[in-house]
């Protein structure tokens, strides 16, 4: 939104910027979900040491898959940038890169992207929401008060935008880690993983990669489809995506609620499939109404506010062009979250992996064709509204099903292998 005030340039760069940077560290929120998994399905089974142990072993891990993207950044930004956007877009390159190695130097401190998300997700796998509020709510604000001081009133641009990021996820992994701290765990303690815990650990991350990896792929190809239609276009489409990323997260606790309640009700020491169904129920009812508002809100502020994401009518008019399917999009989106948040619960890793797939090669597959013969940006959001409604009847098929781990009593019965801690 501050971007958007100052350059129109630098508001498309946002597109590849946060496609190569963000996208490729959000790649790795399957160390998140296999922590939350792991932490909360020992502590279902009453075993703290081993939660810490997982803890210690996953935050480890978090710290090398940091270190790797830094230098992948550092070294091949440039040219990822350019096959992403093509070599004649010279400035947009040069102002995406600037984004990109900003955010380099996060991962380097600490690899604060992925650490704090393993540690938060460690914190409400043991049903405290309030720690990673708190600090969530802190980088929110340290982030906000960031991009309008360095970006308008230094005037630092897009560079100053990384920073500001850097400085907030620093602080938010900070504040997580203390929080585990308190509660007696060693967030600091790290411990280099068995291979036999490597294995464990790869039964359940592997599948969540392909997940995760087919979600972050579409959303790089609908924007490399923006990308090819001029930087105008890019830079309208950019604003909506980053109205739509930012709505999403109003979706997330429900996926983390299910991930941190449902082990239990599911598989643990008091199993109970009746509280499982009530509670997914719940969440779908929360998910229905958390995206009629938000959508709603949503779209009436790009639609009668414009102004304050950008000055430049040119964009403002490619961003209505969207409103329709960003809503149709958006809508769903909280209950898909609740879904496949149950899905993960239950460790149905393997379904989610190869419908998350399906979706995803299927949506490719409409968004090339869309991109190369209508050249249209509306049609390539409805191909996301497509994908987004594939992923909740998909999930939704497989949870309402007599055979799903929610009805049958022998689904899926996970082995708690118990590994001494060292």
């Amino acid at each position: 939104m501050v971007i958007g005030q100052t350059s129109s340039l630098q508001l498309a760069a946002l597109g590849p910027g946060t496609v190569f940077c963000d996208y490729l560290c959000y790649i790795f929120m399957f160390l998140s979900v296999a922590t939350s998994n792991m932490v909360a399905t020992s502590l279902a089974n009453k075993d703290e040491e081993l939660a810490q142990h997982q803890v210690s072993t996953l935050l480890f891990i978090a710290l090398t898959f940091g270190i790797g993207m830094f230098l992948f950044t550092k070294i091949f930004g440039v040219q990822v940038l350019t096959a992403f956007t093509g070599s004649k877009n010279h400035e947009i390159i040069s102002a995406a890169n600037t984004y990109a190695q900003g955010h380099c130097i996060t991962i380097s401190i600490l690899a604060a992207t992925r650490t704090s998300g393993t540690v938060h997700v460690g914190i409400l796998g043991m049903k405290d929401a309030w720690g990673p509020l708190k600090a969530l709510a802190a980088a929110s604000v340290i982030n906000g008060v960031g991009d309008i001081f360095l970006c308008s009133v230094c005037g630092y641009g897009i560079a100053g935008a990384a920073w500001a990021t850097m400085v907030s996820q620093i602080v938010a992994a900070f504040m997580m880690m203390q929080n585990l701290n308190s509660r007696g765990f060693r967030a600091f303690s790290f411990t280099i993983p068995s291979t036999r815990e490597l294995l464990q650990i790869f039964e359940i991350a592997a599948p969540v990669f392909v997940t995760m990896t087919s979600k972050v792929a579409f959303y790089a190809l609908l924007t490399y489809s923006a990308t090819s239609m001029g930087a105008i276009t890019l830079a309208g489409h950019q604003v909506m995506v980053n109205i739509l990323c930012m709505c999403t997260v109003w979706g997330e606790p429900l996926s983390q609620t299910a991930q941190s309640f449902m082990p239990e009700m599911i598989y643990g020491a008091n199993r109970n499939l009746m509280k499982a169904r009530m509670l997914l129920k719940s969440l779908v009812m929360i998910g229905a109404i958390a995206g009629l508002t938000v959508g709603t809100v949503g779209t009436i502020v790009p639609w009668l506010f414009p102004s304050l994401f950008t000055n430049d009518l040119l964009v403002v008019q490619q961003m209505h062009k969207v409103l329709i399917p960003y809503f149709t999009a958006l809508l769903v989106t909280p209950s898909v979250h609740s879904l496949e948040g149950t899905l993960l619960a239950g460790r149905d890793l393997r379904y989610l992996s190869q419908s998350m797939g399906a979706c995803f090669s299927i949506g490719t597959f409409l968004l090339l064709l869309v991109r190369d013969k209508f050249s249209s940006l509306t049609l390539c959001w409805w191909v996301l509204v497509f994908f987004q409604w594939s992923r909740f009847g998909s999930a939704l098929q497989r949870l309402v099903s007599p055979t799903g781990m929610l009805y049958n009593e022998n689904f899926n019965q996970p082995e708690h292998v118990k590994v001494k801690a060292t």
